[in-house]
């Protein structure tokens, strides 16, 4: 190899190498300090791209987490709400049954009557309870209703071919057997509605279609004896379970106002003695359809998904008084001044405790399935990460040992070049 001293080939070849080093040292210690192998796409182009996709979804699924655990909370607010109407509820039926005993005077009843008001208030209070300044259970969180519901009433106790023309004494019940209504029996209808009863009586030799039609103000005229009981709020038909022949009676017109809160049907002999194998089945009349009035759609949606459209959507019905039929819109509370009143309000308490049960229902089915889903995000998340783990964190053990190599190459490079730099310096000796 020629001597020279303008161009020191050896150093320039070894620089070139302690550079490479020191470049390699100074990545193996930013892996080694920040714990990944990949901290820029200049490390793994792909890996990175893959890598960042994936936190992305990371960050979505805990934040779809706290979203459902936030709509959990919400549930618990509204269920809360509708519990306690439904502790309310219970008092009230045992208070209406109390009145309903002649044991009371009027004044026991008067008694009454005021606590029963003040619980038909606190029922309009849980309803309008809010979570973080949104009301929940006051009927503004409606899933769509197109057309206002009418109430509809369905008896499937009685004989599957009873008709509107039947007279009381030809009534039979589902399996053929006689109510044994004599034609001299006195049958009475309670209708409530508004928070007024309204009572009407015929005898067992006139038509279910007469004694209904007494009360034409309130009800249709006419029942419908078939299978279909009418139309639900998203405007279908609904049918009895059985797809059989029942007895229902319906509201004169549609919407809460018009809603019959209570239907109660009573058989007594000439004697005055009540008829209960008859009434069991006559007066076993349960809401089939639930009045409602129209409502855009207003159901809560809750974002439990990192896609658009990956949703819960929550709708609650109306937990007021008046939806309940326990109260008129203008105030006036259902009335139990005498043992007619308090025996027809029984009826309105079993409508309004099944009411608020079915909303319970709802929310409770809400709660369970948020449950389900926020155990879904979670795991969803942990394995995300742990993929996202496989790619981007650092094996510090081999980085280590990495750091190492590159620290002792470089230095072992560092010498080299002050060797290289001192071989030039052996041409003096030929100049002197």
């Amino acid at each position: 190899m020629a001597m020279v001293v303008k161009n020191n080939m050896s150093a320039v070849s070894t620089l070139n190498t302690l550079n490479k080093n020191s470049s390699a040292l100074a990545k193996s210690l930013q892996k080694v300090s920040s714990g990944m192998k990949i901290n820029s796409a200049a490390d793994d182009a792909s890996g990175y791209a893959i890598s960042e996709r994936m936190r992305v979804q990371i960050r979505g699924l805990d934040q779809s987490n706290q979203n459902t655990q936030n709509g959990t909370s919400m549930m618990k607010v509204a269920e809360g709400a509708v519990s306690s109407t439904v502790d309310i509820l219970k008092t009230l039926k045992e208070k209406v049954i109390n009145a309903a005993n002649d044991t009371n005077t009027d004044a026991d009843r008067a008694t009454i009557q005021k606590e029963l008001d003040q619980s038909i208030d606190q029922i309009n209070d849980n309803a309008n309870v809010t979570y973080n300044g949104k009301y929940l259970v006051d009927g503004s969180k409606n899933s769509e209703i197109k057309n206002a519901t009418t109430t509809s009433l369905t008896n499937e106790s009685l004989s599957s071919d009873t008709k509107s023309d039947s007279t009381f004494s030809e009534l039979k019940d589902r399996n053929g057997n006689s109510l044994n209504i004599n034609k001299l029996d006195t049958i009475t209808m309670s209708v409530v509605r508004e928070g007024v009863t309204k009572t009407f009586s015929v005898t067992g030799s006139e038509t279910l279609s007469t004694l209904v039609g007494k009360g034409s103000d309130s009800l249709q005229g006419t029942i419908a004896t078939g299978s279909t009981i009418g139309s639900d709020i998203a405007g279908d038909t609904v049918s009895t379970a059985d797809g059989g022949n029942a007895l229902t009676i319906t509201a004169k017109a549609a919407g809460v106002t018009n809603q019959i809160s209570g239907l109660t049907f009573s058989v007594t002999n000439t004697k005055g003695q009540v008829q209960k194998s008859a009434n069991a089945v006559l007066d076993n009349f349960t809401e089939s359809i639930r009045a409602q009035n129209k409502s855009a759609d207003n159901a809560i949606t809750l974002q439990v998904g990192t896609k658009a459209n990956q949703s819960i959507k929550v709708g609650l019905t109306d937990m007021r008084a008046e939806a309940l039929g326990l109260q008129s819109s203008t105030g006036q509370t259902i009335q139990i001044g005498t043992q007619k009143q308090a025996n027809a309000a029984i009826n309105v308490l079993d409508n309004a405790v099944q009411k608020a049960l079915d909303q319970q229902t709802t929310i409770g089915a809400v709660q369970s399935r948020l449950s389900y889903t926020s155990s879904n995000l979670t795991t969803a998340s942990e394995n995300v990460q742990s993929s996202e783990s496989t790619i981007r964190d650092a094996d510090m053990a081999k980085e280590m040992t990495e750091y190492t190599k590159n620290n002792v190459l470089l230095q072992a490079a560092q010498s080299m070049l002050a060797q290289a730099n001192q071989s030039s310096s052996s041409v003096l000796s030929l100049l002197q």
